[in-house]
């Protein structure tokens, strides 16, 4: 766990008490802060008191001796809107008293400043590039923590110290809320509409996101897919402003000084060279444009920290890839069943769309603003739809409009018995069952990891039974 002995004797407050939260916590008292922790659900609190923390409401308490001279005096948890679209009335006091909210990552960069750190940020492709980043510098022998918005809770790291990376995937919360990490590499990865609300519109994301450069100078690099108009109208201005090393990574063919897919090969252009340096097609776990995008960009980054081209494509094969990611889970009778329970936006879902086909897809969930705009033009990839959860009333009239034949399943058990029993039926070459929802998961599950596991489940029992009866993939 990391020390956070610069805190010693001080008055810390912790506000949001989920899996961050609570490691926040545990880490503040084990280096010796006052801590006092806060969380708006009552079950959170009880289960913080019952494990011997303090217990104060920040609404009410007496922030007035939390001025601390810029050291972090109020950790806040990322999920807890602090600006838009309410602040949080926390947030409203701890200002009013001097006080800015930080949020666990911060703390990680006061504690860690001899470490070196990657930061990885975008609306999609952040974990799976970061999961890449992480897989391609443990294979080169590098000292390395992953963590921050993929899961790990980072102030649960051991300390790396001098020669150490913290490979950190950032969302735009996340950012907002760290102020002492300059990141020795950062990519951004792309930019489309998300979290609108939380930002106050696409201005306030777009500036959140640039924050993953903040500070950068020197041979510190910034690593930016070119792809979208948002994101390159960052990297002309990065590379204008020429404070650091800036190289554009795309999917969509060569970008001078930079890194990109063409022709089935990953091109190293950023010593002037073009150099062929792997085969895409090596890579099973990175199929697709988007992932190839990915592929680029988490080369750039490992190159950017020092790991030689043929360290970086050899680790590239053997990666596994990422859970609820396009993750393949089972094939029965040559229909392949695919887990991107991740996609919880319909950008994100286009990119399992674009790889597939045909596709007989399961969607629904908790609907975002954007809905399924955007997919029209992969419609004629899908054989059938198959609607869940709270959007399926609303989806299914979007797919009427586009003549896409549909059937409302309520829940995913029947979604995937039914996707199942017509893709087998029909025995398409290539077919693919396809969970990418394009949406929250929190109508049925606590999360779209949950969500995933339930697949898989399904698809597993789907793939024992068809063994049983002699007639499954062996």
């Amino acid at each position: 766990m990391i020390d956070l002995a610069f805190l010693d004797g001080l008055p810390v407050a912790v506000m949001g008490l989920g899996k961050s939260g609570l490691a926040t916590a545990t880490a503040l008292r084990r280096s010796g802060a006052d801590v006092m922790v806060w969380d708006d659900n009552p079950a959170s609190r009880a289960a913080a008191e019952a494990d011997g923390f303090r217990v104060v409401d920040l609404a009410a308490a007496d922030l007035s001796g939390f001025d601390l001279a810029g050291l972090a005096a109020l950790v806040w948890s990322p999920g807890i809107p602090h600006t838009h679209p309410k602040p949080h009335t926390v947030a409203l006091r701890a200002r009013a008293a001097g006080i800015e909210p930080v949020c666990d990552v911060d703390l990680l960069g006061r504690a860690e400043r001899d470490a070196a750190f990657l930061g990885i940020t975008g609306t999609n492709g952040k974990s799976t590039t970061t999961t890449l980043i992480g897989h391609v510098m443990a294979a080169a022998g590098r000292a390395i923590r992953v963590g921050g918005n993929l899961g790990t809770p980072v102030l649960s790291f051991d300390p790396l110290g001098s020669g150490g990376t913290h490979i950190l995937e950032m969302s735009s919360y996340q950012l907002e809320l760290t102020h002492s990490i300059v990141f020795d590499v950062a990519v951004l990865l792309n930019i489309t509409p998300d979290h609108l609300a939380r930002h106050g519109g696409m201005d306030g994301y777009v500036a959140a996101k640039k924050l993953i450069f903040r500070g950068q100078t020197g041979n510190r690099t910034a690593v930016v897919g070119v792809d979208d108009a948002l994101s390159r109208k960052i990297y002309d201005d990065l590379a204008e402003t020429g404070a650091q090393r800036v190289w554009p990574v795309s999917a969509q063919g060569p970008v001078a000084g930079g890194v990109y897919a063409q022709d089935g090969w990953l091109v190293d252009d950023t010593e002037g060279t073009a150099e062929r340096v792997a085969e895409l097609a090596r890579f099973p776990a990175l199929l697709g444009a988007h992932n190839h995008q990915n592929a680029a960009a988490a080369y750039a980054a490992c190159k950017a920290a020092g790991v030689p081209a043929a360290t970086v494509a050899a680790a590239m094969e053997s990666f596994p890839g990422l859970a609820h990611r396009q993750q393949l889970v089972a094939t029965v009778n040559g229909v392949r069943f695919v887990n991107d329970s991740k996609a919880t936006n319909a950008d994100a879902t286009e990119k399992a769309l674009a790889t597939f086909d045909p596709i007989y897809w399961i969607l629904g969930g908790q609907a975002k603003d954007t809905g399924l705009a955007g997919l029209e033009g992969y419609m004629g990839r899908v054989r059938h739809a198959f609607l869940i959860g709270e959007a399926q009333d609303q989806f299914a009239a979007w797919l009427d409009a586009q003549g896409v034949a549909h059937t409302r399943c309520g829940t995913l058990d029947i979604a995937t018995s039914k996707a199942a029993g017509l893709a087998l039926a029909e025995a398409k070459p290539n077919a693919c069952v396809l969970l990418s929802p394009a949406c929250a998961s929190w109508d049925q599950f606590a999360n779209f990891e949950k969500r995933g596991e339930a697949f898989a489940a399904y698809a597993a029992a789907i793939a024992k039974a068809q063994q049983q009866s002699g007639s499954a993939d062996e």
